[in-house]
């Protein structure tokens, strides 16, 4: 504002300075001086008066904040989940009318490679990345059961020189990362889930309870890859343990507590938390959909964040697609506190009945509109806060 004022006084005195009689032409020129300088400084002082924000220098990690959350999306990034775009990203932020704070993509093992060039697209943007670390080999189709990168292979070592890599240029980045890996484990259509590894099978005891084969070796895994990430000193990572809203099959084994590897490998609690997706299934809020998993995940630890990392709806009428942006958002933010972050499925694709999955906020006007209001709200953030973060020596 200062530098614009000071440009716009210039161009104003310019005319005077050109007065034929020089006495009279000084005083209108100090005249004029006071007269545009006295808004120009009083206008600085205003700006000096505001609180300062503290310069971060140094290497930097994510805030969540205390009173808010931050708005999150995946922006249809193709097969793979990878293809982001800066003119994809900013398109949905008009679409919005809202920056976006987080960003989600995948990062799968089938491509072996650390997803450098999507990362500098984020950070032109200015979100934080989410990246879904997935051990999967190509082509990615669901229900096909463990590939190559199955957990045995990953404990006996076999994937070491591309976790090591991955875990170097991911240092050599620097910037903070969120990474949610082996997610919805607790489900049956990635080849990494518990279902695949002996599912319910006991396998021992530990206070009283059972251990499940498939469970207990998953957390193996995840224990695995954090370990070797965190040796290459890769520790602008925060690690996510992200299931999905209900286990399937829905049985006492498959519980998401019991792939938890502990607090000291998870940094935020992730859920994914999808209603009708085929209109097969009966509509539902999402309140029904997050309310029984929301309180086990919070069980697991009092004071890591919870980030809806996928949520999402299709557009099926009678269901009331606009109805459920309001409500959902709604109880975020007063029924399940501690909501750190959300972040949005927008997609479509064809099912095998040949029916059609509109996720996409726009799937109608009365949607997209219901989705612009809510995010409106400032308890919605749309950039990232940051500290600086402690580096070992």
């Amino acid at each position: 504002m200062c530098s614009r004022k000071r440009h716009h006084h210039q161009c104003l005195a310019e005319p005077i300075l050109r007065c034929t009689k020089p006495q009279f032409c000084r005083w209108l020129l100090v005249l004029a001086m006071i007269f545009f300088a006295t808004p120009y400084l009083g206008h600085c002082k205003e700006k000096e008066s505001e609180p300062a924000t503290a310069q971060v220098t140094g290497p930097l990690e994510i805030v969540f904040p205390k009173d808010g959350a931050y708005l999150g999306a995946y922006v249809d990034f193709g097969e793979g989940e990878s293809h982001v775009t800066y003119d994809g990203v900013k398109a949905f932020d008009k679409m919005i009318g809202k920056h976006l704070a987080v960003i989600a993509f995948g990062n799968f093992w089938g491509d072996q490679e650390f997803p450098r060039r999507t990362l500098d697209i984020l950070s032109t943007y200015g979100a934080i990345p989410l990246v879904f670390w997935s051990p999967w080999n190509k082509p990615y189709d669901e229900e096909r059961g463990p590939d190559c990168f199955n957990l045995n292979d990953i404990l006996a070592g076999k994937w070491d020189a591309y976790i090591d890599q991955w875990a170097d240029e991911a240092r050599q980045y620097g910037k903070p990362l969120l990474v949610s890996w082996g997610l919805e484990m607790n489900g049956l259509w990635f080849p990494w889930a518990g279902y695949y590894y002996g599912a319910g099978t006991v396998v021992g005891q530990k206070d009283g309870r059972p251990l499940f084969m498939g469970p207990e070796l998953f957390k193996k895994a995840y224990r695995y890859v954090v370990d070797r990430v965190r040796a290459r000193k890769a520790d602008n990572i925060k690690w996510g343990f992200h299931a999905n809203h209900y286990g399937l099959p829905l049985e006492n084994w498959n519980a998401l507590s019991n792939y938890y590897p502990g607090a000291d490998y998870v940094d935020w609690l992730g859920l994914s938390v999808y209603a009708k997706m085929h209109r097969s299934e009966e509509w539902s809020w999402f309140r029904n959909v997050m309310e029984d998993p929301y309180i086990e995940l919070c069980q697991l630890d009092a004071d890591k964040p919870v980030i809806v990392a996928e949520w999402g709806v299709g557009e099926f009428p009678p269901g009331d697609k606009a109805e459920y942006f309001r409500k959902a958002f709604a109880d975020m933010k007063s029924r399940y506190p501690r909501v750190r972050a959300a972040v949005y499925w927008h997609e479509g694709w064809e099912n095998k009945d040949e029916s059609y999955t509109n996720m996409y906020v726009n799937s109608s006007t009365k949607a997209l509109n219901a989705f612009k209001q809510a995010v409106k709200d400032p308890y919605w953030i749309g950039f990232p806060q940051y500290r600086q973060r402690h580096t070992e020596p």
